[in-house]
């Protein structure tokens, strides 16, 4: 047996709780993250998650270092407006476990997954080797997908592509939705070697959505191999917003006027490019439907709670805060607009207050960085530590913050929740509160305020 092994974990049984079975499956080994197929393979053979895919399913696999969530999000809500019942599969999770696996948009209940939990858990033992967490429950979730029978599944890479547990399912089509810096102790620290660990979801002759007009080497050089058709951002597809709520798609085929959606339009483009690029039939219909409706928690998402405008993003790299800013800017000018002719608005200008906090193997520095000259008027930072392995401390976000603002313009705090309640207190309501940084940033700040009963 594996060396990884975590020493008498107490297997749970068929009373065991969710949370149990997710308790047990963090023990159970040494590696959060422990990249390979070779371990993971036997089981998912076993479970015969492999085969259901390619004889009973169409398959969409998405990488990527931004974007990934709202790209299937997209993808899986066009697949069940056309009338195809599908499969989605996302990670991390913002507020429960079971975000992650969803089957026509609901998510599946504890007791289904502490099902495929334990028939994962009696594979791995019958196969004597160990399993990440993440691997457990990636396994889980396709077993899930295919005793569901399910028509199409959309899966979200967890980490690159090639290694990762999501690609032993062969694609029938594959997106990348862009590369950048990353994970750079898994991935490696240039879009090179980045990009070709992404580009190991391609197969031959499959086609390929690249979501970016910049590609690299590597990317190319994966295309050829496989001979798959590649279609490229700038190149094959466009969209361009054209005012009152709508926007334009153009490929060489076709030139569609379409609903905004809530989510990122880039996103979007690339998610419509690998529908139209599938033999599904998805009428324009059921495009438009989706995009009147598709929802994604975290990405770029608005409300009003408790007298006060939030505004709740995942950005945590370079470029997810370009993603954030090319929405936020905007917004920022319309949301003044409509609080100049309000009444309510006081002597007070309207701010943004950050409520923020990252994981300490990010480039917290340059996210700062670009948040800071923006041009934004972010007049205050409420920091805390995440309840996380991998979380920057307070003091070490401080220290950050403190080359880029005021040091009075900080307020530092033990628990995210502390920092939430306060940025309550110290915001005015037409001011907009951004919550960033992370998923768990997110996921803290959202649990704190369904506490207290704000959401």
């Amino acid at each position: 047996m594996s060396d990884a092994l975590v020493s008498n974990p107490i297997i749970p049984n068929e009373h065991s709780s969710l949370t149990e079975w997710l308790d047990y499956m963090q023990q159970i080994h040494v590696s959060a993250i422990d990249m390979g197929l070779s371990r993971v393979l036997p089981v998912a053979e076993a479970l015969g998650v492999v085969q259901s895919a390619k004889d009973d399913a169409y398959v969409f696999t998405v990488a990527g270092t931004n974007g990934k969530g709202s790209t299937t999000a997209v993808i899986a809500q066009m697949c069940q407006a056309a009338g195809y019942k599908t499969a989605l599969y996302q990670s991390p999770h913002l507020s429960v476990f079971n975000e992650r696996v969803r089957i026509n948009g609901k998510m599946v209940s504890d007791e289904t997954l502490i099902n495929a939990f334990s028939k994962v858990e009696a594979a791995r033992l019958a196969c004597n080797l160990t399993l990440s967490f993440f691997e457990m429950t990636t396994l889980a979730a396709l077993l899930i997908f295919a005793e569901a029978d399910c028509d199409v599944w959309v899966l979200e890479v967890g980490l690159g592509g090639r290694l990762d547990v999501v690609n032993i399912i062969d694609p029938d089509i594959a997106v990348i939705t862009n590369i950048a810096i990353d994970h750079v102790d898994w991935l490696g620290d240039n879009v090179e070697d980045i990009g070709r660990e992404k580009a190991g979801i391609l197969r031959d002759g499959i086609p390929l959505i690249y979501g970016a007009t910049a590609m690299p080497a590597s990317v190319q050089q994966a295309i050829d191999t496989h001979q798959a058709t590649c279609y490229q951002a700038g190149q094959d597809f466009i969209s361009r917003e054209i005012g009152s709520g709508t926007w334009q798609y153009s490929n060489a085929a076709v030139t569609m006027q379409l609903p905004r959606p809530a989510l990122s339009l880039t996103n979007t483009t690339n998610a419509l490019s690998a529908v139209l690029a599938s033999p599904l039939n998805v009428d324009i219909n059921a495009i438009e439907q989706a995009l009147r409706t598709v929802k994604l928690a975290g990405r770029f998402d608005y409300r009003e709670t408790h007298n006060r405008h939030w505004l709740f993003d995942v950005a945590h790299n370079e470029q997810g805060v370009e993603f954030l800013l090319a929405q936020l800017l905007p917004l920022w000018q319309q949301h003044l607009a409509e609080k100049a002719g309000s009444e309510q608005l006081n002597s007070k200008p309207a701010t943004i207050k950050m409520l923020f906090s990252m994981l300490v193997d990010k480039d917290i520095d340059h996210v700062v960085q670009r948040l800071t000259e923006s041009g934004l008027p972010i007049s205050d930072w409420f920091i805390a530590e995440i309840d996380y392995p991998r979380a920057a401390s307070a003091e070490h976000l401080q220290d950050i913050l403190s080359n880029h603002v005021n040091r009075a313009q900080i307020h530092r705090f033990d628990r995210l929740r502390e920092a939430t309640q306060a940025v309550i207190h110290a915001s005015e309501p037409q001011d907009l509160i951004l919550v960033c940084g992370s998923f768990h940033t997110i996921g803290e700040a959202l649990a704190a305020l369904a506490v207290d009963g704000l959401l």
